[in-house]
């Protein structure tokens, strides 16, 4: 078994090799870790070293977002803690690191009192007032918590008062507006009940060696849906929307989306170990779960798999949302085609996706154009939950390689990750990971978090000659607009939202990559409330701004959209 594993990932690392010296160099794009460099000395305890806790093995996400409103982003890294930090509330707390526009950040989480010292586990970002300003929830271990930004120099936390404070083992989550009423309500995924001074006495080994216990054998916990009812308080709406009788699996990864087309937004959730879920809105505040109707509960062998990450894109640009989900070691990820129809078709192996995924455990993903050439591609975050496995002689690692897919134009994805830079060369035990443009220069950099290690900054150093544009909303609720670029006589499509990949949340700016066009004939954008805008030849390599009042300015990417009246 060791040496057919062996005899494989030597075959795939020359292939990859090859493939690596085929491509044009116009095209190559080289990931350098930045992490020191941008000033970032972030690193996410995650409890005791032989992992004899579930929670210690699940955390923790990052978000890329401008919190200051000056033009660029920002980023919050949530941290975990050790058993005997999180009894006397001491763990080291998160971090907000301030962009300065240059290239590197500075750690101002205290003066901003966003610095929680609780056992964390990720995060997301929306407005929810309607202030212009983004406020941030942060999912623990224990309660969470909901900073309220003021004005872009503190923050509040505002938890208990909006009614968001729930005590339970909480994972990914996501504003989204479910009821299309103009506010940002919230779904919080719940992965189980687990009570960290009493565990489970049982033993359970995996490889020979004794491991923690779970998740199966564990109680599900029920995730939770707020409703915003517009005075930055929510009401627990899981029951009467019709969320809660089949949420009681092993909440992970959360991805709001319109999945049908219909114009309102359905939500995926990945559960790890049990079926996966589609709630698809009913358009009249409830939901109805069609996860194994919609061909997304199983994979194509009917099998439960571990979902953790999750992430949709329009992998083919034929107008609907593909989606990935990262799984367990030996399972592969799994990558489910939409038929245009809301329905979905496991293609994994054809796509090119199963072998390389085998061998790795994944969370954090994103598909995202890396090199501008006007499809989409893919990256995936790796690490473990189990230290043991490097005395097992599994085929496997504790700390693995992260991995990038390119997409080939003709219904591949092919791993490019040993010719994409030194970055994709780090081997860590990454979790969470956020994307974003943090240097605005037009193209994905992204954060990844790594369990008792340091974080790694990936910046994308783009050797290429492929133009790119970058669009950005603005309006009462732009989270799930969606924008359709048009050059050429192809077609692109992007949907308005950060949180997808695992426990993070993501830049929210469009980016599109032009090949060797010049210019985007057209940019359409469909607003939530159903209107919809075009604005024409939009030269490439820079910042279109649209507000939903029907104005519209094109910039350099990196000047101040929000000096620019709405």
């Amino acid at each position: 078994m060791t040496f057919a594993f062996s005899t494989f990932f030597f075959r795939r690392a020359v292939a990859c090799l090859v493939f690596s010296l085929l491509l044009p160099a116009q095209v190559r794009s080289q990931f350098s870790d930045q992490t020191k460099a941008a000033g970032i000395t972030f690193e996410y305890v995650a409890g005791g070293l032989e992992k004899r806790h579930i929670v210690e093995t699940s955390g923790g996400g990052a978000a890329f977002f401008d919190y200051d409103n000056d033009g660029d982003l920002d980023l919050y890294a949530v941290n975990g803690a050790t058993v005997d930090t999180y009894q006397s509330k001491s763990g080291p707390g998160n971090a907000l690191y301030r962009n300065n526009g240059k290239g590197n950040f500075a750690d101002i989480a205290a003066p901003a009192g966003v610095d929680d010292s609780s056992w964390g586990m990720g995060c997301t970002v929306g407005d929810i007032d309607g202030d212009g300003y983004r406020d941030l929830y942060v999912t623990n271990y224990g309660p969470n918590v909901l900073y309220h930004n003021q004005g872009g120099s503190t923050f509040a936390n505002i938890a208990v008062s909006a009614g968001v404070a729930a005590a339970d083992y909480s994972a990914s989550a996501a504003f989204f507006d479910y009821d299309n009423d103009g506010d940002l309500d919230l779904y919080v995924t719940t992965y189980l009940v687990y009570d960290i001074e009493s565990p489970p006495d049982r033993i359970c080994t995996y490889g020979g060696s004794q491991i923690y216990c779970g998740p199966q054998g564990l109680p599900g916990a029920g995730d939770v849906l707020y409703r915003n009812d517009g005075n930055k308080a929510f009401t627990d709406v899981t029951r009467a929307t019709g969320i809660s009788w089949a949420n009681r699996y092993y909440g992970l990864g959360v991805l709001p989306a319109d999945f049908d087309n219909d114009g309102d937004t359905d939500l995926f959730v990945a559960n790890d170990a049990t079926p996966n879920l589609i709630f698809q809105n009913n358009g009249n505040g409830t939901f109805s779960e069609i996860g194994l109707i919609a061909g997304v509960a199983y994979n194509t062998s009917g099998e439960e798999e571990a979902g953790m990450g999750v992430d949709a894109g329009d992998y083919d640009n034929d107008g609907d949302l593909d989606l990935y989900v990262t799984h367990f070691f030996r399972e592969s990820n799994t990558f489910y085609r939409n038929n245009g129809l809301g329905r979905f078709d496991d293609i994994t192996a054809q796509a090119g996706l199963e072998n390389p995924t085998l061998a790795k455990l994944g969370w954090g993903t994103q598909f995202f154009d890396y090199d501008n050439d006007a499809d989409l591609d893919l990256f995936v975050a790796n690490g473990h939950v189990y230290p043991q496995v490097d005395l097992a002689r599994m085929g496997t690692s504790y700390n693995q390689h992260n991995q990038l897919f390119r997409n080939d134009g003709a219904d591949k994805l092919v791993d490019v990750s040993a010719a994409a830079g030194s970055g994709m060369a780090v081997k860590k035990v990454s979790r969470g990971a956020s994307f974003g443009d943090y240097d605005n220069d037009g193209d994905i950099d992204v954060f990844v978090i790594n369990l008792d290690d340091s974080a790694t900054l990936l910046r994308n150093d783009l050797a290429s000659s492929h133009n790119w544009l970058v669009v950005q909303l603005f309006g009462q609720n732009v989270a799930a607009a969606k924008i359709r670029l048009s050059a050429a006589g192809q077609s692109q499509w992007r949907t308005v939202n950060g949180a997808s990949s695992y426990l993070s949340y993501n830049d929210t700016r469009a980016y599109f990559g032009l090949g060797v066009e010049t210019a985007a004939d057209l940019v359409v954008i469909n607003w939530p409330d159903g209107t919809s805008q075009t604005v024409p030849a939009v030269p490439a390599n820079k910042l279109l701004v649209v507000h939903q009042n029907g104005a519209h300015a094109v910039l350099e990417l990196g000047a101040n959209p929000y000096k620019q009246a709405h």
